[in-house]
This record gives C-alpha cells, sequence and structure tokens, in this order.
C-alpha cells in the first residue's frame, strides 16, 4: 500500500507503508496522509512513537 508524504523539503510523494517509520525516523518527512486526514510529525499523536504504548485488544492482523 503506497502513504502519500510531505517530504522535509515541502515536496509531496509515495512510500510503500513498511517505509514510514524509517522515513519518520531518519526525519524525512514533515508529514503523511491518514484517511482520517494530513499528520504533521512533530505536532499530531504518531502509533509507538515516544514510549506511548496501546493499551488494548490487538486488532491487526498478521
Amino acid at each position: 500500500m503506497l502513504i502519500r508524504i510531505q517530504k522535509a523539503d515541502n515536496s509531496f510523494d509515495m512510500v510503500k507503508n513498511y517505509l514510514l517509520e524509517e522515513f519518520i525516523q531518519a526525519g524525512k518527512i514533515r508529514g503523511f496522509n491518514r484517511t482520517s486526514g494530513w499528520v504533521t510529525i512533530g505536532r499530531d499523536p504518531i502509533r509507538g512513537r515516544e514510549g506511548v504504548s496501546y493499551i488494548g485488544p490487538e486488532r491487526r492482523t498478521n
């Protein structure tokens, strides 16, 4: 699956979903588009970051 991202230089691109975390960690992107809207790195919550753990039932399938 491809995810629309906004790069650090403000241009837009599409990346494979499994590369998203790598791009975030490397500081290569400013934000990305979720089904609920745009997420800005450093402002909006991102799953699994900054020591925040999800508490609840596992809903993803492997």
